[in-house]
């Protein structure tokens, strides 16, 4: 919610800042945020740190900057991918629309406008993202959520339906515009 608000130009609010600073004080001892009440954070609680990076910088407290720090050390610390001893496919696959779900370009797209986009530990994640690139330099959406495809430990609940706005599986205007923003345009990509 603090993100959109801030998207919407509500960043000064005060309501909306009181909302940072909730984000901060809720930040996990290992520097992220889980959203069921366990005790170690979770790549899937991506959204207070999209919410710094909405932001920007420049307008960060330094309790908000130690968040975005402590928060970033906690993606990078796991590569953008790995948590625990599983690989979990759903976030190596491009979905769109993002939702509230994570994927590894939600992951290199938060950082990146973080100001941590650089950090070669983010270097596998990218190179993922690059390795997806198809030959006609665009994206695919690969799936959309929930993402039930193999790997995943969702399931559809009774009257939940799938939200799709490109064809899966086909080139994604969006998916590309945001992959082409992470990755520093076409130059990078060849």
């Amino acid at each position: 919610m603090a993100r959109m608000m801030i998207l919407f130009g509500l960043g000064d609010d005060r309501q909306v800042r009181a909302s940072l600073d909730w984000l901060a004080d809720r930040q996990l001892d290992d520097g992220g945020w889980d959203c069921f009440g366990r005790p170690t954070g979770t790549l899937d609680c991506w959204e207070a740190l999209a919410a710094y990076a909405a932001m920007g910088s420049r307008r960060w407290t330094r309790k908000w900057k130690r968040a975005v720090d402590r928060g970033a050390e906690f993606y990078l610390e796991r590569r953008l991918l790995r948590e625990g001893r599983h690989r979990y496919a759903p976030w190596e696959r491009l979905h769109n629309p993002v939702h509230y779900f994570y994927d590894v370009l939600v992951g290199l797209e938060t950082l990146t406008h973080l100001g941590y986009g650089d950090d070669p530990r983010a270097k596998s994640a990218r190179d993922l993202l690059k390795r997806k690139m198809r030959p006609d330099g665009r994206w695919t959406t690969e799936a959309v959520h929930p993402d039930l495809a193999r790997g995943a430990n969702y399931s559809r609940e009774p009257g939940v339906r799938r939200f799709v706005l490109e064809r899966l599986h086909a080139p994604s205007k969006w998916i590309t515009l945001r992959a082409v923003g992470v990755l520093g345009g076409p130059q990078q990509n060849r």
